[in-house]
């Protein structure tokens, strides 16, 4: 699924409020450090004090700058989903696109899990972005439209491992386990190192029982 398909799903309120979108080299590159900023200052403190002054600061750009690229806090943090979401679905495609067997798919599936895992608990961005998404309508229409471009590729994959498969029930399955796997991930997070390594096992075995009846 492209990103406009994901865009295609955002509320009406969401796309009156897109934030300009550079056209321009330098353009560009602005933004980038804008981007780059309130990934700094989260990283610091966190989604719920970053200020759009701190934010221009750290960037070196003027606050109208800023201003004109993105309303307001609420969509930098959302181009910083967007991008935290493209870069995800481009790496699950990758995993998935040689699967062929169980095994292989086993064996993918795993690893994305673990991948995603491991982000979380590197990137304090990460985990400061997505825990607003229950809070914020936009942020979690964006995640579940992402949940599904994900699952399409699992179902692919899954197919290509078991042609026999329905395709429509397994177009639930896959849906229903990326968004378990994503809350599970979270959960993990939250809790100690040990307790969250079991639960992110625990997921895989109960995901891959339901995925290729292991």
């Amino acid at each position: 699924m492209e990103d406009s398909d994901v865009n295609a799903h955002l509320p009406a309120q969401a796309k009156a409020e897109a934030r300009r979108l550079p056209s321009q080299q330098r353009s560009r590159e602005r933004v980038e450090r804008m981007l780059a900023a309130a990934s700094e200052l989260i990283a610091e403190q966190g989604s719920d004090a970053l200020k759009m002054r701190d934010v221009a600061e750290r960037a070196g750009v003027p606050i109208g700058s800023l201003y004109q690229f993105f309303p307001d806090k609420s969509a930098v943090i959302r181009a910083l989903a967007e991008r935290i979401t493209t870069q995800g679905r481009a790496c699950i495609a990758e995993a998935l696109a040689p699967v062929r067997t169980a095994d292989e798919l086993r064996k993918a599936f795993c690893d994305l899990v673990d991948t995603y895992y491991a982000l979380f608990l590197a990137e304090p961005v990460m985990r400061d972005v997505w825990s607003g998404t229950q809070a914020d309508r936009t942020l979690r229409t964006l995640e579940l439209a992402d949940s599904r471009a994900s699952a399409a590729l699992l179902v692919e994959a899954l197919l290509a491992a078991q042609p026999g498969r329905e395709r429509e029930a397994a177009e639930r399955t896959a849906f229903f386990l990326w968004q378990l796997g994503e809350a599970a991930v979270r959960l993990a997070v939250s809790v100690g190192r040990r307790e969250g390594d079991t639960m992110v096992e625990t997921y895989k075995r109960m995901a891959l029982r339901e995925l290729l009846g292991d």
